[in-house]
């Protein structure tokens, strides 16, 4: 079976994206820096008989991410997938405005967001390559795109790890590999501010197989249940 490695998996998207590849006959590999969460969601998917196993890893350790991927190749015999969402890795409590930011303050942000993608890509990218196949994905709130000031800092470094997907989505143009970025620009569930636009899990994970099967588009930008597709 194909499988889906997805870093940063928690309950919220990184289960429902499991679930939205997995109900298509994919093995999920689920990786995070809790191993007790990950066996809680690879149970949670057993139960709707979806094959996952956990792969627990920390984004900020290279290495130790680069091992969890080839411990999850090695255990479904390649990964065909990659979701990367260190959505749940950066600390929004740390957000700062742009005239405060400061170098720090990016820089913890770059190394989750864009840093660990790109790790996790050269953990996969080279038996892709060999393959002549595979798909890439990552995960930014939609501040990359439209920057807000109390994001200054985050959104500096999502909009980092935006363009350099967009620009690995034309680098790997005919070579059978889909590089695509999603930028969610809803809050995921019912707990944003009142009138703030919101949408389910399950409501937003349909548009990583979209990306996975119609491979020309670089990006789509969640909005809403009918989402703004963009490039």
């Amino acid at each position: 079976m194909p499988t889906i490695a997805i870093v940063g998996a928690g309950p919220g998207m990184g289960l429902a994206i499991a679930r939205t590849f997995g109900a298509r006959g994919f093995d999920v590999a689920l990786i995070a820096r809790n191993r007790g969460k990950l066996d809680d969601l690879a149970a949670a998917l057993a139960a709707q008989d979806i094959t996952a196993a956990a792969f627990p890893a920390d984004v900020l350790d290279h290495d130790q991410l680069a091992h969890a991927l080839a411990d999850a190749a090695a255990h479904f015999d390649g990964i065909d997938v990659l979701e990367y969402s260190p959505l749940g890795h950066a600390d929004t409590t740390a957000a700062t405005t742009p005239s405060a930011t400061t170098p720090a303050d990016v820089q913890a942000q770059m190394d989750s967001q864009l840093y660990g993608a790109l790790a996790a890509t050269r953990a996969v990218l080279p038996a892709m390559r060999e393959a002549g196949t595979g798909t890439l994905l990552y995960t930014t709130g939609a501040g990359s795109v439209s920057p807000l000031a109390m994001l200054g800092n985050i959104n500096a470094a999502a909009a980092a790890l935006r363009n350099w997907t967009i620009n690995l989505h034309g680098e790997l143009a005919g070579t059978g590999i889909q590089a695509a970025h999603v930028a969610i620009g809803v809050y995921i569930g019912d707990h944003g501010p009142q009138g703030a636009p919101t949408a389910t899990a399950d409501q937003i994970a349909p548009v990583y197989w979209d990306l996975h099967v119609h491979r020309e588009q670089a990006e789509s930008v969640f909005t809403g249940v009918h989402q703004d597709q963009t490039r």
